[in-house]
């Protein structure tokens, strides 16, 4: 499939292996919460897919990129996949999931408040809504791709005021897996020293993109290279759920509308 970036990464390329299983391990993350009737927002190359759909009775899948969703079609003909940019969720009717999973998604999305209320919308009464997203506190430079990030507070108080009930954890790792994020963390510096007119926060987004995609992929290969036992042990295993938001890589996010309406 020819639609990887650094932002969209693959299985398929070893230097992508940390960040690919840390995209996985939210759905290994989410299985405990999966039943019934499942959506997914943004569910990109269907990485997680055979992890849920056996949790569920009825799976539909979301995705803006329309190459990816005819080619899941085609690889789970039991399931359903639609094309779709939102929000708002057009073609779906209030109350109708049992659950819902959005992982690094709503960093993408332009009014992020319309996303959740239309997330709402369409949960049942009494349905879990599981929502990752990188914490901003431990992202090392501007990502062009990502329309703004969230400390564990600024999520919190977003969801707060639209769910009956937020649960605020986190996604950490092992000792492994933090040696790879200093590796990375001095890497980046090494790079980002040179932009002495802090141009990756002045500059419009879109110009920032192919740079920064460029000098990802290479900061990437380096690392490999540098260590490549270190980057292809790294496994899902290496994640792990954390009640400290604040110190971890990624916000999970359970959300939860209540039972009867008020």
């Amino acid at each position: 499939m020819s639609t990887y970036t650094t932002e969209i990464t693959s299985d398929q390329i070893p230097s992508d292996n940390p960040i690919h299983q840390r995209l996985l391990k939210a759905y290994y993350l989410a299985e405990p919460y999966i039943h019934g009737s499942l959506l997914e927002l943004g569910c990109g190359e269907g990485r997680g897919v055979e992890i849920l759909a056996p949790k569920c009775d009825e799976y539909l899948g979301l995705d803006k990129i329309s190459e990816i969703i005819s080619t899941l079609k085609i690889q789970f003909p039991h399931l359903q996949f639609e094309e779709s940019v939102f929000p708002p969720f057009r073609s779906l009717n209030d109350n109708v999931y049992d659950v819902i999973v959005s992982f690094q998604v709503i960093e993408h999305i332009k009014d992020d408040g319309e996303f959740l209320k239309e997330i709402y919308r369409v949960l049942k009464p009494g349905g879990k809504v599981i929502i990752t997203t990188p914490n901003i506190k431990k992202t090392l430079t501007r990502n062009p791709w990502h329309i703004r990030e969230y400390t564990p507070d600024q999520l919190f108080d977003l969801t707060n005021s639209i769910f009956d009930k937020v649960e605020m954890k986190g996604i950490t790792g092992s000792k492994k897996l933090w040696e790879y994020y200093e590796q990375n963390k001095k890497s980046v510096e090494r790079i980002t020293r040179f932009d002495i007119l802090n141009l990756q926060y002045r500059l419009p987004a879109p110009l920032l993109r192919i740079p920064y995609d460029i000098l990802n992929r290479v900061n990437r290969n380096k690392l490999q290279n540098q260590d490549n036992d270190l980057v292809l042990s790294i496994s899902q295993d290496d994640y792990l759920l954390s009640d400290n938001p604040d110190s971890s890589l990624d916000l999970f996010c359970v959300l939860e509308k209540a039972s009867s309406n008020f």
